[in-house]
């Protein structure tokens, strides 16, 4: 553990070496500074102190010199704290920084199935408290590395003034060695258990604010509750052992020097006594032991924070070990205007191995609108995920306009395909940081997509327009028109080809109609949607009807009425057209 500990520092210390160096510069300054200042000590017990009680003067022209020296030596030792304090906690924090922004890049860049397998709340863990436990080493570094300079200067003039009182000083260390030792051995395990179990809190925290409606909806607080608690519960049973073990290796740190003061000044008293040392040697003796104590403090709390980072950033390297798809500089889509999609033979798997889509294969000529219909289950999502690249193929080919996908520049294929989900996402942002998150559309450019995306009347509504800040998620606005909103985040690009997975089927059906009729005057994008109902498959050039993860017939809608399970489909989507148009409309 000490070995892979030291390893860690070594690994912190080159992500941004001058600054640890300066801090080192500091923290050197003040150890020599403390050292000279007990040799100042014992001067000024033998020049000043002890003539005074003889004699009632001190000797001729030491006060003023001596004084000179505490003071200089004062002034270096401040100066040393102040460099060793502020580039400590420079290093710190530029260290957290670079893995916060590394862990940061491997969760945006890393395939949607990787984050998909693990909870929000432990990777927000990851980032945030292991982070910081890991790092908590680098606090006492540069003072626990400047302790070296401290104990070699004290050790050579203990040795010095009294090669005896010098040897019991020293004796206390290998002593200190044997404690960290056994203490590392015993507090891994128990440090790794209270990481996890932090992660674990943090899911159970995640998952119940996540799903705040569903809980108060089917009355499960009580439940959420006790399960947060069994989780706190655990978390503090693996935090207490480990302040156990860590309380019991402290004690004894502070108590082996308190034991070693005392040797110390019995045994100077009686060298004093055979009148082998004088007493400004015992107070310097003294002075330079008591300097050691607080070196072995700030080296207990360095090697007492070791094992508890080494745990954490290997919970953290869990993330960073993880394979990266590598960026490349592929292909642009040349020309305007809308694309053809063309899908081959694809092939995608769940992540459990269970077929999604298999054999797939059709294609959306340049300007049209295509309508993929399926019963639930049948791949429909699956599908136009893959064929925005969100999810890797197991097989097959999905090309632009003659392009392979994965051939196609990232940016190039993020300018040109936009893809609008049932469940729209909003930031907790104004209405147009939300429809413009990188801030370059026109007023002109976004009031035509919320125009387009029937949502100009709601913004307007808003009390500050599209300045008005929405809730976490959109909540202050209804499903339909977080829908519209995102709708219309996708419409300001101006995307060659569009793809909506259910995208309007919290939208009112009169609206939704006016929404996809108005999409080809409005972008002149080739359209590929998730289609739930009638109304918006009578809008569709073509019809792709899937079953089971394979398609099972094309064509027009009237031609694959002629088909009985798509005619099944149809009929149910009917009579739940009839259904709604019976109810009061409530405004969405």
């Amino acid at each position: 553990m000490l070995a892979r500990g030291f390893r860690l520092v070594v690994r912190f210390i080159r992500m941004h070496p001058w600054v640890f160096a300066v801090s080192m510069v500091g923290a050197s300054a003040f150890s020599v500074a403390t050292i000279v200042s007990t040799v100042v000590l014992g001067r000024v017990t033998d020049e000043i102190i002890l003539p005074t009680f003889d004699t009632g003067r001190p000797a001729d022209g030491t006060v003023a010199g001596l004084l000179a020296l505490v003071l200089a030596v004062a002034l270096i030792r401040a100066v040393g704290v102040v460099f060793r304090r502020y580039f400590a906690a420079m290093l710190n924090a530029r260290v957290q920084a670079d893995i916060r922004r590394e862990l940061a890049d491997r969760y945006v860049n890393l395939p949607l199935g990787w984050t998909r397998q693990r909870p929000a709340g432990d990777l927000l863990a990851r980032a945030d408290n292991d982070t910081e436990v890991g790092t908590n080493a680098l606090n006492p570094l540069p003072f626990a590395v400047g302790v070296i300079v401290l104990i070699v200067g004290a050790a050579v003039a203990l040795l010095l003034v009294d090669p005896l009182l010098g040897l019991i000083a020293l004796a206390i260390f290998p002593v200190l060695g044997v404690a960290n030792r056994i203490y590392s051995a015993k507090i891994e395990g128990p440090a790794a258990q209270v990481q996890h179990a932090i992660g674990d809190v943090s899911s159970v925290a995640h998952e119940s604010f996540e799903g705040s409606l569903v809980v108060k909806t089917l009355g499960l607080a009580a439940h959420e509750q006790e399960r947060f608690d069994a989780e706190v519960a655990h978390l503090q049973d693996r935090r207490v052992r480990v302040g156990y073990l860590r309380a019991a290796f402290d004690s004894i740190m502070d108590a082996l020097p308190t034991f070693g003061t005392v040797v110390v000044v019995v045994v100077g008293a009686i060298r004093v006594e055979a009148g082998a040392i004088t007493t400004g040697d015992v107070v310097q003796v003294v002075s330079l032991f008591q300097l050691l104590v607080l070196p072995t403090r700030i080296v207990s709390f360095f090697l007492s924070s070791l094992p508890p980072a080494v745990v954490a950033v290997d919970r953290i390297d869990e993330i960073l070990v993880d394979d990266v798809p590598p960026r490349r500089r592929g292909a642009d889509l040349p020309g305007t205007g809308p694309l053809e999609l063309t899908v081959s033979d694809l092939e995608r798997r769940h992540d459990d191995g269970a077929p999604g889509v298999v054999g797939v294969s059709f294609d959306v000529a340049a300007g049209e609108t295509v309508a993929l219909v399926g019963s639930t289950g049948s791949g429909k999502s699956t599908l136009i995920h893959a064929v925005a690249g969100l999810t890797e193929r197991t097989k097959g080919s999905v090309c632009l306009d003659g392009h392979d996908l994965d051939e196609i520049d990232p940016g190039a294929r993020a300018a040109a395909v936009s893809m609008v989900f049932q469940e729209a996402f909003l930031f907790a942002d104004t209405v147009r940081a939300n429809i413009d998150p990188t801030g370059v559309r026109s007023d002109g450019e976004i009031r035509a997509a919320i125009e387009l995306a029937r949502v100009a009347e709601t913004v307007d509504d808003l009390p500050a327009g599209l300045e008005t800040v929405v809730g976490e998620r959109g909540v202050t606005l209804s499903g339909g028109q977080r829908q519209r909103v995102a709708l219309a985040r996708a419409l300001v690009r101006r995307p060659r080809l569009l793809l909506l997975d259910d995208a309007t089927s919290a939208v009112d059906p009169r609206v939704e109609t006016e929404i996809l009729s108005g999409l080809d005057d409005g972008i002149g994008a080739s359209v590929l949607v998730v289609a739930q109902r009638l109304s918006t498959i009578r809008l569709a050039d073509r019809v792709v009807f899937l079953q089971h993860g394979t398609v099972e017939a094309t064509g027009t809608h009237e031609q694959l009425l002629e088909h009985p399970d798509y005619a099944a489909i149809v009929e149910a989507y009917e009579r739940a057209a009839r259904a709604e148009a019976g109810n009061e409309e409530v405004p969405s």
